[in-house]
């Protein structure tokens, strides 16, 4: 009997001696990749109950069958954290969704600007990158995917109660991006941040995001960085302001 190798999402509420049957691309996974066994432990996450404990039961050609043995892990949500981007060419953006998902974010929101070159996206893509980095990351929950949105419809339904940091890498602040945001740390506030296309907001965006609620304004430093690289930056910034 071998201990967990790996751990699975699963998309249904896991109870006890429930049987949960693993098809597709988790299921090639455990049989061809990971070679998997009768017996063999599997650790299993649905976002709502924490993570389990499984023992395989069968393996065939179609599906892994596990049954569920313990709840070892007890549900803890991630930090109630927002990312909002424009879209960037797939494999910068499956990249970029990978390394919010192993930042915490609650929800992520794609966006259209003007100077967007990207705008069809997959958001079975996104959901399926933000599964497999909660799977590796050890993660209990996976974000919310939003369905792609407008940078005049976002900024007009934004919530009262979530200030968005707004990245620009054409704002030069003396102070970091931590200092600017410290003063709020213990505030009610809730977060979200915001980034760019690759080739930066216009002077029209960037008038129309400043004089919205709840905006603040950041730069991320002297460099031009890519989105996939701000995000990472900014939401790591973020997280170590919360867990201050």
């Amino acid at each position: 009997m071998k201990k967990s190798k790996t751990r699975i999402f699963v998309d249904k509420l896991i109870s006890s001696n429930l049987i949960i049957y693993i098809k597709n691309k988790q299921h090639h996974f455990l049989r061809n990749v990971l070679r998997v066994k009768i017996n063999d432990k599997i650790n299993i996450f649905d976002g709502i109950s924490g993570e389990w404990e499984t023992s395989i039961i069968s393996v065939n050609k179609d599906k892994t069958v596990l049954q569920v043995k313990n709840n070892i892990i007890k549900m803890k949500k991630s930090n109630d954290v927002w990312l909002v981007f424009a879209p960037i060419k797939q494999h910068r953006m499956s990249l970029a969704i990978q390394k919010a998902t192993e930042l915490g974010v609650s929800k992520i929101i794609p966006c259209i600007t003007e100077y967007t070159n990207f705008r069809i996206i997959n958001n079975k893509n996104m959901y399926d990158n933000a599964i497999e980095a909660a799977e590796q990351s050890k993660r209990l929950d996976i974000p919310k995917i939003e369905d792609l949105t407008d940078l005049k419809t976002l900024l007009s339904q934004w919530p009262d109660d979530r200030k968005l940091v707004y990245c620009d890498e054409k704002i030069n602040f003396e102070k970091s991006i931590i200092e600017k945001l410290l003063p709020l740390q213990n505030s009610n506030y809730k977060w979200a941040v915001f980034i760019g296309p690759e080739g930066g907001f216009s002077d029209s965006e960037k008038k129309l995001i400043i004089k919205s609620k709840n905006v603040i304004a950041v730069s991320l430093g002297d460099r031009v960085l890519r989105s996939d690289t701000a995000i990472t930056v900014s939401l790591f910034c973020i997280q170590e302001l919360l867990s201050k």
